[in-house]
């Protein structure tokens, strides 16, 4: 059975990989189940960061790996947080970096508040073979978080195309629209005739 490394130690982030990959019968593994890896995310966009990654798995295991980068920009803040979402206000800290934003943001109208969640997966073969894929989802941040589910930016970010907080989606509701799910759904299209 061919193996496959999700770069990540997200245990969530794997199922949902995992699940798609159902279709091709390969042994899904994370970087939880290897040695631990120093990579070095300095990269100014989602693409070089998920570059990066891939390339260090790749050339620390030498398998083939999918690797993703995901961020909220807002454009009123020239794309803040962006790669920097994550430690925006403090390394993972979900309330400090939501906090921030609304601060940034106090005062702006609801109208100039467009923003956008970004996923950019890449996927590395040993023999070079490279395969990009984005996925995104537009909406407005709130003037408070709204909702008790989801994670990161969830609360304070209004889908567009739904009407509602991104945090008062189920994770299946989550899932059809979210900027990772898409790009998820990009990846399905392209991955047969990568791995192959």
């Amino acid at each position: 059975m061919a193996t496959i490394i999700i770069a990540t130690k997200n245990a969530h982030k794997a199922q949902e990989f995992a699940a798609l990959l159902t279709p091709y019968q390969l042994e899904v593994k994370t970087l939880a189940d290897f040695p631990p890896l120093e990579i070095v995310e300095d990269g100014r966009t989602f693409e070089e960061n998920a570059r990066k990654k891939a390339q260090a798995a790749v050339a620390a295991f030498n398998l083939p790996v999918l690797a993703d980068d995901s961020g909220l920009m807002i454009d009123a803040l020239n794309g803040e947080p962006g790669v920097y979402s994550a430690r925006y206000a403090g390394d993972h800290d979900d309330a400090a970096n939501n906090q921030k934003v609304l601060e940034k943001l106090n005062g702006l109208p609801f109208a100039e508040r467009t923003a956008h969640f970004h996923t950019t997966i890449v996927g590395l073969k040993p023999t070079g073979e490279e395969i990009v894929v984005n996925g995104q989802v537009n909406g407005h941040i709130l003037d408070t978080p709204q909702g008790e589910n989801g994670f990161g930016y969830d609360p304070i970010f209004w889908v567009d195309e739904l009407e509602v907080p991104m945090a008062t989606l189920t994770m299946t509701e989550k899932n059809q629209i979210s900027h990772r799910g898409r790009a998820l759904q990009a990846l399905m299209q392209e991955f047969k005739e990568w791995w192959n």
